[in-house]
């Protein structure tokens, strides 16, 4: 993976938007869309209340299935929805990256759905596929947030594969900020597999006892 991205860069158009949640929660942003992205792929910038010099930072990968439709099989729907306020309390940026299924894709990410419902955790079910276990590389994210005059950040994630490669890429991350636990009898098997593969930063014990249960 390269220090920096090859290629700026450069704000494309930005559009205010108002928003609005199922359960009432409102919020003003303004969406930025670029020119110049490393992967060719629709990304936008989702900008939220005032950022100050070391802004409140999420990438957030896109998921139909909870970003939409409310699925209780990932946590993604909540994560969105507590994102949003945390980063417009504070002023931040959410990125909203086009990378359904961790990099895998919306049909091949419901393949691998029927595969957990055989029992396969969804890492090992991604493997049987063929695929790999997360191929999400955040060389875009990178280059959208130089291009929002971004250089260090606080970075909303459990994931510390998101800081890792930001770093790597030449972006500042001061502080990673854990997100809340958003569990469901249906997400529990698969929050537990994302402590156990990719060290999430997730209360294990309790999804231990959550899941034996």
């Amino acid at each position: 993976m390269p220090d920096t991205p090859a290629v700026i860069a450069t704000p494309r158009s930005r559009v205010r938007v108002p928003l609005r949640f199922h359960d009432g929660y409102e919020a003003d942003a303004e969406i930025v869309t670029f020119h110049g992205l490393a992967d060719g792929r629709e990304h936008v910038a989702v900008v939220l209340g005032e950022p100050g010099p070391v802004p409140l930072v999420r990438l957030h990968s896109e998921c139909l299935t909870g970003d939409v439709f409310g699925s209780a099989r990932c946590d993604c729907g909540p994560q969105l929805r507590e994102a949003v306020e945390r980063i417009a309390e504070r002023g931040g940026v959410l990125l909203y990256l086009r990378q359904e299924g961790r990099g895998i894709g919306l049909y091949n990410k419901l393949d691998a759905y029927a595969l957990q419902d055989e029992g396969l955790d969804t890492y090992e079910a991604n493997a049987a596929l063929g695929l790999p276990e997360d191929a999400r590389d955040y060389t875009a994210a990178a280059q959208m947030l130089r291009a929002l005059g971004i250089g260090e950040l606080d970075l909303l994630s459990n994931n510390p594969d998101k800081a890792g490669q930001l770093r790597s890429l030449g972006v500042g991350v001061r502080d990673r900020v854990p997100t809340g636990v958003f569990t469901t009898a249906h997400n529990v098997r698969y929050l537990r597999a994302k402590v156990l593969q990719t060290q999430h930063t997730l209360p294990l014990a309790a999804l231990t006892e959550l899941s034996a249960g």
